[in-house]
């Protein structure tokens, strides 16, 4: 087996399956155990900041709330900053915003305005893309920043969601790396 191989089995092999959550008819993927374990926790680390050196980025963004357990150490391996992307209203001080749809009604994140500039390369981090739309929203936050978007990395992939068809014309050209699709 391949490294990359060695390591998608270990860290799909700590994803538990909560069926029935949030709702009925939802199979919910929990990575508490995934994070608990710390050979799984750091490999998952190690994949991140991998691809964050790859890309040529100079800080990582974190999507509220998960993003943050999986970015913040991310950056620390990569040797990168760290900014956390928040639900609107819970960062003091000078903000952007950025206001998007979901499926039922609609959400706003924010950035501190002086977090990023001109000259930053951005990777965003989260654990699961999903429908793409916090994903997506993050982009045009980084871009109104000034910044250039490195990518986007996420642990899991919910493929019959749709969110990379939706985040491709975002991207506009920057990869989009899933370390696992279901």
């Amino acid at each position: 087996m391949t490294e990359l191989a060695d390591t998608s089995a270990l860290l799909l092999s700590r994803i538990r399956d909560v069926a029935d959550y949030p709702e009925p008819g939802v199979m919910f993927k929990d990575i508490t155990p995934l994070l608990a374990d710390p050979v799984a926790f750091a490999a998952l680390t190690d994949a991140l900041a991998e691809l964050c050196v790859r890309s040529g980025a100079t800080k990582v963004v974190g999507l509220e709330a998960r993003g943050f357990i999986l970015a913040a150490p991310v950056a620390v391996r990569a040797g990168l900053g760290f900014i956390p992307v928040r639900k609107a209203g819970k960062l003091p001080g000078a903000t952007l915003s950025q206001a998007y749809e979901l499926e039922y009604g609609s959400a706003e994140i924010e950035v501190h305005a002086e977090d990023l500039a001109a000259g930053d390369r951005v990777m965003v981090i989260d654990d699961v893309l999903a429908t793409g739309g916090t994903a997506e929203a993050s982009l045009r936050l980084i871009r109104r920043a000034g910044a250039e978007v490195a990518g986007v990395a996420v642990l899991m992939e919910l493929g019959f969601l749709g969110g990379r068809e939706r985040l491709v014309p975002a991207l506009d050209g920057a990869p989009l790396e899933a370390l696992l699709t279901v």
